[in-house]
This record gives structure tokens, sequence and C-alpha cells, in this order.
């Protein structure tokens, strides 16, 4: 009997990454889940698919936490890695302690490379394989009182799409999910519930990850997910920066939640 497939998903204790899990369990695959918090409690509903499911908790903005994370794949071959982890950080660049954006920088970007680099060269290797990495539209706006958060997605957006092209004629596709706002623990986590965007009415985490998993499995290499999503993605390659650095405070300034 042959060995079922395995997916190697990050940041999945919770919202896209919980619900893309889903799907590959629905898909058949066995899976590596991991988060830097507790994640049992998510993993349990996927174990009664017939599949095998491990869970890692790790902090993945080190290379221990990464290490960590390989390790628990058993030498086993990663057919599909879901690159989903990342942090948010709310408030003004100055307000903010060096730790804490520092930590959104390596989860966001030095994590994430740490952990594609070693399973894009086995793919490579063999010639096949899938990676679903997430960006945001947060890339493509300059991100008042989100700075270094969208900062960090700018670079991951356009490193999706290089080495997208690099690995062009690899047999291995990469795919980036470009979601908006959308209804997870994210802002809470990134201190900004008392903003209007916190405050706002969001896309749904599942809705999301079906958008994220269709791509992917159909090679695409970039998909934006929603309409209203779409518009500020054309609208941000129109607008000088100053001008969507503006709409961004609108939207992300602590208490704006309260503005008009």
């Amino acid at each position: 009997m042959p060995m079922r497939k395995l997916a190697l998903i990050t940041g999945a204790s919770s919202g896209i990454g919980r619900e893309i899990a889903r799907l590959a369990a629905a898909d058949g695959y066995d899976l590596v889940v991991a988060a830097d918090e507790p994640i049992v409690d998510a993993a349990a509903g996927l174990c009664g698919q017939g599949i095998e499911v491990q869970t890692v908790e790790a902090d993945l903005a080190t290379p221990a936490g990464v290490e960590k994370l390989l390790a628990a794949a058993s030498g086993r071959q990663i057919d599909v890695l879901v690159a989903n982890a990342g942090h948010g950080l709310g408030r003004g660049f100055l307000n903010q302690d060096v730790a804490e954006w520092r930590h959104v920088i390596d989860t966001n970007i030095t994590g994430t490379l740490l952990l594609l680099q070693p399973v894009l060269k086995q793919m490579v290797t063999r010639g096949e394989g899938k990676v679903l990495i997430t960006g945001s539209i947060a890339g493509h706006l300059a991100g008042s009182f989100q700075a270094v958060y969208n900062g960090t997605k700018a670079f991951v957006d356009s490193f999706a799409a290089a080495i997208g092209n690099e690995l062009k004629d690899s047999g291995v596709t990469i795919t980036c999910l470009k979601p908006g706002a959308t209804e997870t623990n994210f802002f809470a986590r990134a201190g900004m519930l008392d903003t209007k965007v916190g405050q706002a009415k969001k896309d749904d985490a599942a809705d999301v990850a079906v958008t994220g998993w269709v791509a992917m499995k159909n090679g695409e290499h970039s998909v934006v997910h929603g309409l209203k999503n779409k518009a500020q993605v054309l609208a941000s390659g129109v607008l000088s920066e100053a001008a969507t650095a503006e709409m961004h405070r609108k939207q992300a300034e602590p208490g704006s939640a309260g503005k008009h």
C-alpha cells in the first residue's frame, strides 16, 4: 500500500492555517501542523479522517524552531508546504518595542525563508511539489500604524513571485495567497482591536483557505481573495505610497474604531 502524501502547514492553530489543514485532511494528506502556541485542540478534529496528524509547537522565528519542525517530518517526503505562519503588530513604530518588531520580521521573513529553502531543494531534486505562501494585500499598501508588518508582507509577496519564476521549469509550483482583513486571532494578537479595521466585518477564514488551496492545486502564481481586496490591489498600483499610507492610517490608527 503506497504511503499517503504529506502536507506540512505552519500557523495552523487557528484561522487560515487551521482551515487549510482541514482541506488537506479532506484530500487525504497526512499532516504535520505547527504553531507557536498549543495546537492539540486544533488538530483533534483532523484525526478522525483516516490520516496521521502530528503537531509541533515551535517558534518559527528561530532557526531552532524551524529545525524542530523539519525534524518532525521524520525524513518523509513533503509533498505540500503551506508557509502560513505570520505575526502582525499594530501601533506607531516609535511605540513598538524592538523585540516585538524584530519578532515580526523574524517570523514573517526569516523563519519563512529558513523553512522554504531546504524543503524546496528536496522538491526540486525530485521534480515535484507544491508550496502555498501566505502573503497579503498589505504588501501592496504603505501600512501606517502597521508599518513593519506591511513591509514584511511586501517582501513575502515579492519573494514568492521571484522564486516562483526561478523554479518555473522545475516541476515545483509556488502560489502566494493574498488575503485582506480576515476573521482570525490576528488583530487581537497585533493589539489592533481598537482600530477601525479591527472592528470591521472581515472575510471568513474558511473561504480564504479554499481560495488559497484551490489556487495552489492549480499551480497559480498568486491569488487575491475577494473582489474588494482585488480592487484595493488595483488601486494601489495607481495611487502614490503617500496616498495609500493615508488610507491605511484611517483604518489602522489606534482609536480609529470610534471615528467616522
